[in-house]
């Protein structure tokens, strides 16, 4: 059986090119992949702290988030687009960069709290409800928290970048699914794909 599907898929990051080939910007790669493979643009849009692009998949309509608004903020630009489309929580899937994930790994899943991630404690705020479907995008650990900011505001080792992109190839693959309401069989297949 499936429910209502993704219509709003969020790809935390932070704006500018300094940021672009970070870890941070996990989320932003995903949605990069997206618009490329379905013809989406990305338009600068002020009135929603982002940059927005309309895709079709599987014959649903979805739209792609990517917050200029830093990653702290951003939580301003999804319920911004939330509101003005009427995209109710169950329907928004937030994709952001993992630290508790080795790189090249990738989890599905709806709801739960922020684990310390600045965009998912500002986004849950904003939204009024951790209620919302995230994937999350395994960047691995440094080792020790002093480090964590310095790691994950740095580039990846080409062998990360590498899994980190393959992860991202197999979200993509489950997009059509998502869209179409069918989560149980998203989960199944990205959760079994990992190695």
């Amino acid at each position: 059986m499936s429910e209502s599907g993704i219509r709003l898929i969020v790809g935390l990051g932070n704006p500018g090119p300094d940021y672009a080939h970070t870890r941070h910007n996990a989320g932003f790669w995903l949605l990069d992949r997206l618009a490329a493979s379905h013809q989406g643009q990305f338009r600068a849009e002020s009135k929603f702290h982002g940059m927005l692009a309309r895709i079709t998949v599987a014959g649903q309509d979805l739209r792609l988030l990517k917050p200029t608004t830093y990653m702290n903020h951003s939580g301003r630009a999804v319920v911004a687009v939330a509101r003005y489309f009427d995209v109710p929580v169950q329907q928004i899937l937030v994709a952001y960069d993992e630290l508790d994930l080795p790189a090249g790994r990738v989890k599905l899943k709806r709801g739960g709290g922020h684990a310390g991630h600045n965009g998912m404690r500002d986004t849950i705020a904003a939204l009024g409800s951790p209620d919302f479907w995230r994937l999350r995008i395994g960047i691995d650990h440094p080792g020790h928290k002093d480090r964590v900011i310095n790691y994950v505001l740095g580039r990846p080792s080409k062998e990360d970048a590498a899994a980190i992109l393959d992860a991202i190839d197999d979200a993509e693959r489950g997009v059509p699914e998502l869209a179409a309401g069918k989560f149980q069989l998203a989960m199944n297949r990205l959760h079994s794909a990992m190695p």
